[in-house]
């Protein structure tokens, strides 16, 4: 009945696991609690040729997987030969561990104090192993029938789950790649400085849609001294997956191509890509801050911008505190296109003053008041606009203070500081 209850519980924590490291960490728990073993593990076949070990994070370090994290699948080890003959290698006993390995296969165990071990294979679907269950003691142990039994089944529950696994893996890190790629390195613009700051979420399942822009407007009047007009935009599409960041980079070059044709009002340029969304049924959600920057004499900026449900933009001026730009209209949503088009607001900015954009990661965590915490960013920003900070100092500090390490969503931070005349 016990063991009946193991391999329940070992069916419905394993089916719950999202990635490998949880995988590795559920396995550990299941087997010490019944089998009471010294050492729980678990590799992987990396390709037709090694095996990877997958790292237990929750628990204390194990000296072995730092020290040979990856080894060939010819190796005289027996996690690798029950992968690489498809069958459960049983080393009962040091004698046995002596008279059937090499002395550095004896040495591992003798240095991690393990005297017997049992090696189960995981089946796979697309080749006959994944890799290995290991399962391992500090005194001689007979593998009984029902033990045997009882870890077959637990591994083919892990190898379900490593599969699962190994395909989430794959399709996060794929979103992660295109969303990095859309987050472009920002231009050189004369009279400006520019930092942008981008955090993935602490889970690596939560792949969001934040992205940050910047790119010059195709506007020959520079206002002297060389200073060329500047779009630049912080937004979030709905959703923490694939499809949310794919949408991220349609979005992000709708509205670059809509500056194009629509360079006198980035408001213009938004209602451009709400109806090239409706249009095209593209099903993009979310919000947005577009803002353009046009030069104006002195060294002064003049900062015109739209905001469609989107947190408030922070103002730092020089000498007057910070303003919270908190004008704003509707989400983009399709079918909610405002009819009358979306309203411009302005401020003149001058040398020394601090623009930053954030999405919501930055300031919205449970358990802690929006307000509160968007006034410490305020009071933040205030002090580094005071002190002169660098821009990039300045973005890690506030991510590090305000949402942490454990964050629950992507973070985007954008900032520029208006250097005065050059």
């Amino acid at each position: 009945m016990e063991r009946s209850e193991l391999l329940l519980r070992a069916a419905e924590l394993l089916a719950d696991t999202s990635g490998v490291a949880e995988v590795r960490s559920t396995v550990s728990d299941l087997v010490s609690g019944d089998l009471k073993p010294a050492y729980v593990g678990l590799v992987l076949r990396e390709d037709d040729a090694a095996l990877r070990r997958a790292v237990d994070a929750t628990r204390s370090p194990v000296p072995l997987e730092d020290v040979l994290p990856r080894y060939d699948l010819s190796a005289a080890w027996p996690s690798a030969q029950a992968a690489r003959e498809n069958r459960i290698v049983s080393v009962p006993d040091r004698l046995t561990l002596i008279e059937s390995y090499d002395p550095q296969t004896v040495a591992v165990f003798d240095a991690m104090g393990l005297s017997s071990a049992i090696c189960v294979p995981l089946p796979g679907t697309r080749r006959p192993t994944l890799g290995t269950l290991i399962v391992a003691w500090n005194e001689a142990h007979e593998i009984g029938l029902h033990e045997r039994t009882m870890l077959t089944a637990i591994a083919g529950y892990t190898a379900h789950a490593v599969e699962r696994a190994l395909y989430l893996d794959e399709r996060i890190g794929v979103a992660r790649q295109l969303q990095r790629a859309m987050l472009t390195d920002l231009p050189h613009t004369p009279g400006l400085e520019l930092a942008a700051l981008y955090r993935p979420a602490a889970s690596d399942d939560m792949v969001g849609g934040d992205w940050y822009d910047a790119y010059p407007l195709p506007d020959a009047r520079t206002g002297g001294a060389g200073r060329a007009p500047l779009a630049v935009t912080v937004g979030d599409v709905t959703g923490h997956n694939m499809r949310a960041a794919a949408l991220m980079g349609q979005v992000r070059s709708m509205l670059r191509q809509a500056d194009i044709d629509q360079a006198d009002s980035p408001a213009a340029a938004v209602a451009a890509v709400e109806r090239a969304n409706e249009h095209l049924r593209t099903g993009i959600s979310g919000t947005l801050v577009h803002a353009h920057l046009l030069p104006r004499p002195h060294g002064r900026w003049l900062l015109r911008w739209t905001n469609a449900g989107h947190p408030a933009p922070l103002l730092a001026h020089p000498e007057h505190g910070v303003e919270s730009l908190t004008e704003h209209a509707r989400l983009l949503f399709p079918g909610l296109t405002p009819a009358d088009g979306r309203p411009v607001h302005e401020r003149l900015l001058d040398p020394g003053s601090v623009l930053l954009l954030y999405t919501d990661g930055l300031v919205e965590h449970p358990g802690r008041d929006f307000d509160e915490v968007t006034d410490r960013a305020a009071r933040l920003l205030a002090q580094a606009t005071c002190q002169n900070t660098p821009l990039p100092p300045l973005l890690n500090l506030l991510a590090d203070t305000l949402a942490g390490h454990e964050h629950r969503d992507d973070i985007v931070l954008f900032a520029l500081r208006v250097r005065g005349a050059e």
